[in-house]
């Protein structure tokens, strides 16, 4: 147990103030709890000796009344501090995982699935959030009300009769020690069942549209039925242990109120307490039941919250593979780019991805990359963008290797538009400025018009205010793209890379995309990759990847005169173009 709140220093220590209001507040509230019973207790004695009047009735009666009306004061205090704190940890916590995501890598986001980093950013969260307002007042609660009371039994009524009526209590600490322990083993596995069920959920709508186009339905509605019956499984085992709290302690109580009822009896009947004393006194074993059913509550809560806290602390300490330099540079990019890898191997690969792969890019030009799927190409960029550090070579930015440079720097003077595009579901206008919030509308039409998409845009009823929808799912691959585009160009970018990502597009709007970025990036670094050989053929320098490595390159003219690989894509390609247009 006091490990589990150890866990919480750091916070405790941060809210100390509005914590030691709220327990007070709690303490406070425990002490004229106990006041109630012994007035009670007087006013039958009282009553039953004779000596009870009006004008004593009323003063108790008033007492009572206070003691209530003040409770309510301090209830509200201390839920408000201590609820209050808990919402506080919560949103720092939440804080803390969104910044932790978007300083991860690569790496991280292969390693940990979508559902599952979100049961920890909603699930776990919800049970530290328990923790530090649920945990604190039940301890609290349970402590001073129970302490107190076991106070006023001992010097109020009679010590012996209380040592007699607690006697059973050592059984309950035994019990729920051991149960605690097994609680919070399986506390961690129903936690991790629910991620995983998190994660068929998040991916089962995310590819809803190929699910009824293969037709499996009910195959992955199955899939799901198991996972749910899993989740409920886990949690039918640690239901199991919290359902033997209570009875435990349900049978604790009763053994008290019997040695009570008996002993306490024999005790009136020799004149060692009156009947207003063991009246009262069975009001405070029924006070007491309550922090004795707060273990067990207690225990709950804090299994559930530590094991929550486990899995969080686990994911925070995560040490990313990409880090900065002590000292990086913060300047702009600039200048040419040399891009020299004698090899690169993804992690857990046995081959490597790339093998003896070096160019030189001046500031200014374009480069065309095109080759087979799995050639290597994306991973020309994934390594330019630093997603990955773990290779054999040097890449360089104006003759400063891209390590050096301040990660912010990096992510500033280049911008990608990758294979699969993904959109806000947001209005057409805030995915076009997503990267430069300040745009006025006519820079935002500016580079829809750029894209060329500017005139499907305008053809929408809403027009630049149209929703997209979740990732898009409202417009065509090519407007997806060609707005990816879009929003790539407007945050300016030194060097912009295009991954296919003019696929979806006719080779009609592709040829005007690309006349457009020719004239708008003259000066700037442009890469593009390609499949199709008309959207590479125009740049100023060419390399054809195979397996990794480089095989052909040069100019569109060079690389048709080796009569390689190349020149046998572009004719195959401009037969395929005739052979459409005679079909049309």
């Amino acid at each position: 147990m006091i490990n589990s709140f150890k866990k919480y220093t750091w916070f405790f220590k941060l809210r100390w103030k509005s914590y030691t209001f709220g327990v007070l507040a709690l303490i406070i509230c425990a002490i004229l709890q106990v006041l109630n019973p012994k007035i009670i207790g007087t006013i039958i004695d009282g009553f039953i000796a004779g000596t009870l009047t009006w004008q004593t009735l009323l003063f108790w009666t008033a007492l009572i009344l206070i003691s209530s009306l003040a409770m309510y004061a301090l209830r509200y205090g201390w839920r408000m501090a201590l609820f209050g704190n808990s919402t506080l940890i919560e949103s720092i916590l939440r804080n803390r995982l969104f910044s932790f995501f978007t300083r991860m890598d690569s790496e991280f986001f292969q390693k940990y699935r979508t559902g599952d980093l979100m049961a920890h950013a909603t699930n776990d969260l919800a049970a530290i959030r328990f923790v530090a307002a649920d945990g604190v007042l039940t301890l609290t609660d349970a402590i001073s009300l129970g302490g107190i009371t076991l106070f006023s039994m001992f010097f109020f009524i009679d010590w012996k009769l209380t040592l007699f009526a607690i006697l059973p209590l050592p059984i309950l600490i035994i019990v729920s020690t051991y149960l605690g322990k097994q609680i919070h083993s399986r506390y961690r596995g129903a936690l991790k069942s629910f991620s995983s069920m998190n994660d068929h959920v998040q991916e089962s709508v995310t590819g809803m549209k190929v699910l009824k186009t293969l037709g499996e339905e009910k195959e992955d509605l199955s899939a799901f039925k198991k996972n749910t019956q899993k989740v409920v499984a886990e949690n039918q085992r640690v239901y199991k242990l919290k359902a033997a709290l209570n009875p435990s302690i349900e049978i604790i109580m009763g053994a008290t109120y019997v040695i009570a009822l008996l002993v306490g009896g024999n005790y009136v009947q020799i004149g060692r307490i009156s009947i207003g004393d063991l009246v009262a006194f069975i009001s405070y074993i029924g006070m007491m039941q309550w922090p004795l059913l707060a273990v067990g509550g207690l225990i709950n809560t804090l299994e559930r919250g530590s094991a929550a806290y486990d899995r969080v602390e686990a994911l925070l300490a995560y040490t990313p593979a990409i880090v900065e330099v002590e000292s990086p540079y913060h300047q702009a990019l600039n200048g040419d780019i040399t891009f020299d890898i004698q090899s690169f191997t993804y992690p857990g690969a046995a081959q490597p991805t790339l093998t003896d792969v070096s160019f030189h890019l001046e500031e200014g030009k374009m480069l065309g990359v095109v080759g087979r799927t799995g050639s290597g190409k994306s991973t020309l960029y994934k390594l330019l963008l630093r997603d990955y550090d773990q290779y054999e070579g040097r890449i360089s930015y104006g003759d400063i290797d891209i390590k050096e440079y301040a990660l912010q720097s990096l992510k500033e003077g280049m911008a990608i538009v990758p294979q699969e595009n993904f959109l806000f579901s947001t209005t057409i206008r805030e995915n076009i400025r997503f990267g430069n919030p300040q745009l006025s509308q006519e820079e935002v039409e500016k580079y829809a018009k750029l894209a060329n998409v500017h005139e499907d845009i305008l053809s929408f009823p809403e027009g630049y205010d149209t929703e997209v929808g979740e990732r898009g799912v409202s417009l065509s691959g090519g407007q997806k793209q060609r707005i990816a585009i879009a929003r790539a160009l407007a945050v300016g970018p030194e060097c912009l890379i295009l991954d296919d990502s003019l696929s979806a597009v006719d080779a009609q709007t592709e040829e005007a995309i690309l006349e457009s970025l020719k004239q708008e990036r003259r000066h700037k670094t442009t890469i593009i990759s390609a499949h199709r050989i008309s959207s590479i053929m125009h740049a100023d320098e060419i390399i054809v990847m195979e397996k990794g490595n480089i095989v052909e390159r040069g100019t569109h003219q060079q690389l048709i005169a080796m009569n390689g690989w190349y020149a046998d894509m572009y004719q195959k390609q401009q037969l395929e173009k005739k052979l459409d247009g005679e079909a049309v």
